[in-house]
């Protein structure tokens, strides 16, 4: 497994392939054990041969992407946790993707916890921040597509009425502003929602509080964008987990 794992490391560093002989001095393996292993390798799909040259194959890119994934959903929730503790609230991150809501990571505690997901996310994005503020980024097409098949219905007595009174309030919303929402979705909580755009994934990071420290609310969605653009940097390769 080692000499194997050798190998691929030293194909894994030649952009533009390497021949046998190279690649066995390179991983300090006899030429006739080289060449085993690299059969062995390329009959599972972790390397290709083309030309006398091998290249990492299929499998060893799904590998790869696999664990490139994986950094990138725990750059994101280490990024959650530490606005959840400097700031003092739930944070809540979620896309817009394929026509579809999906909140990806959440970040709370037991004396902080998250807004309880009564009500389908997805059907009620007319209702919370994180769905306002994901339709707000979408253009006047795919808000209409998004509403025929998730009309707005009356969660709470805030809730917004109508599909023209939301998509009116959506066109008026600044493009890189908080979205405020008040108790139109759960009773007792509000929610501020950020945009973060990357490419052409609509984006969002937001948090939560009790409706009885909605003087909070503006304060802390400032200081969560600030600290989302001294971090965009690193985020911004995290986006579509």
């Amino acid at each position: 497994m080692q000499r194997a794992m050798r190998l691929l490391e030293a194909v894994a560093s030649r952009e533009h392939g390497a021949p046998a002989k190279q690649l066995a001095r390179e991983a300090g393996l006899a030429l006739p054990t080289a060449y085993h292993l690299l059969r062995t390798l390329v009959h599972e799909g972790y390397l290709r041969r083309d030309k006398g040259l091998f290249f990492l194959g299929e499998a060893a890119e799904r590998l790869s992407s696999s664990g490139a994934q994986q950094k990138r959903r725990s750059t994101v929730s280490d990024a959650l946790a530490h606005w959840r503790d400097s700031i003092g609230a739930p944070v809540y991150y979620a896309i817009y993707r394929d026509g579809e809501i999906e909140v990806m990571c959440i970040a709370d505690t037991p004396g902080n916890p998250a807004v309880e997901e009564w009500a389908d996310f997805r059907e009620t994005g007319h209702a919370h921040a994180i769905g306002q503020c994901l339709l707000s980024q979408l253009d006047e097409k795919a808000r209409r597509d998004h509403l025929d098949r998730y009309p707005v219905q009356s969660i709470t007595p805030y809730t917004v009425r109508d599909n023209d009174s939301l998509l009116r309030r959506l066109e008026r919303t600044g493009r890189m502003e908080p979205v405020i929402e008040r108790q139109e979705y759960a009773l007792g909580t509000v929610c501020a929602a950020i945009p973060i755009t990357a490419g052409s994934t609509a984006g969002t990071m937001a948090i939560s509080l009790p409706s009885h420290q909605a003087g909070r609310l503006l304060p802390a969605a400032r200081q969560l964008q600030s600290e989302i653009g001294r971090m965009l940097g690193t985020l911004a390769i995290s986006i579509s987990i």
